[in-house]
């Protein structure tokens, strides 16, 4: 096969944990060629396809303690339609260059190419918003741009957590406590007095425990979980900040709502999709690059790369 990479610049990666990368060394290994581009790359034009400059990718090393662990050849314009898969594998944040890639990508999709996850299924699913339509396995939660209805929550919970929508990696999470310090602060800050709409939890005890990532591959989960717990005076898990990252079992209530989401997420077009789970309720739905593969292997030697693979080449192409 030949499999392209719409991504981050390698040399951008965090390349001892990249999911990405994981996924690229198996796929390496399986006798697949390699090839990477950029989303600002696609391009289209009228009576053509959707092209971009691609470079070939060679892997050096699998050390993580490396940054040289790659090498590119120069850029060759290739069409998406004439590669066997290509997958979407950008980091938030969803801005506005994120959502013209989807179109780009769609419209490669209904050129014959096979893209993974699905543009529609990723514009589709906020990852904040995307746990709305599963109520039943969410923690008390609103969405509202109305600073009174945020206080009137903060008061009905007591502790809670303040979200923006478009965050990544715990970006401009606040938790205000039931001395309400710092919450009118913490609401002009995210909503911008009135205009931006703003999520609000009931804050969890449980994730002392650790807030869970759940990988669903092709809607299966995998058996273990990984645990992000705070450091520090951290109160946000998240890895990116800080926290750090323990592979359990995944328990008998994780994998009841990965058996729920599961199904529908898979037939959406969602391959690869991370549950975040904090005790018993679910908190987001990530579709965009989720990771934590390198963090499983490594602690529990289940390769999730190997799995997410079998997945892609079981795909039967579009055209």
């Amino acid at each position: 096969m030949e499999i392209c990479f719409v991504a981050d610049p390698l040399a951008s990666f965090m390349y001892w944990k990249d999911t990405t990368r994981v996924i690229m060394h198996e796929a390496a290994r399986r006798g697949h060629v390699l090839w990477a581009c950029e989303p600002r790359d696609l391009r289209w034009r009228r009576g053509e396809v959707v092209t971009a400059p691609m470079r070939r990718v060679h892997l050096l090393t699998e050390a993580p303690d490396t940054p040289d662990w790659f090498h590119l050849d120069a850029p060759e314009p290739r069409a998406l339609r004439d590669l066997d898969a290509v997958l979407m594998r950008k980091d938030p944040p969803f801005d506005g260059e994120y959502l013209y890639a989807t179109h780009l990508l769609e419209q490669a999709e209904r050129e014959g190419a096979l893209i993974s996850n699905r543009p529609r299924a990723i514009r589709d699913h906020s990852e904040k918003l995307a746990i709305l339509e599963f109520p039943e396995w969410i923690a008390p939660t609103i969405v509202t741009a109305d600073p009174a209805t945020l206080r009137a929550f903060h008061a009905e919970h007591g502790d809670i957590v303040l979200k923006p929508l478009d965050g990544m990696g715990g970006m401009g999470i606040f938790r205000i406590t039931t001395d309400g310090l710092n919450l009118g602060s913490a609401i002009e800050t995210l909503n911008a007095h009135g205009t931006r709409q703003v999520m609000a939890q009931r804050y969890l005890p449980a994730i002392v425990d650790g807030d869970k990532r759940l990988l669903l591959i092709a809607g299966v989960p995998a058996p273990f979980v990984l645990a992000r717990q705070a450091t520090g005076t951290e109160f946000r898990a998240n890895l990116a900040v800080g926290g750090k990252g323990t592979a359990r079992p995944a328990t008998t209530r994780d994998l009841a709502i990965a058996e729920a989401l599961g199904p529908v997420l898979a037939a959406r077009g969602l391959d690869l999709v991370g549950l975040d789970i904090i005790g018993d309720h679910l908190t987001e739905i990530n579709v965009t690059s989720a990771g934590c593969f390198k963090e499983i292997l490594d602690q529990t030697g289940v390769h999730l790369g190997a799995r997410f693979l079998d997945a892609i080449e079981g795909i039967p192409r579009p055209r």
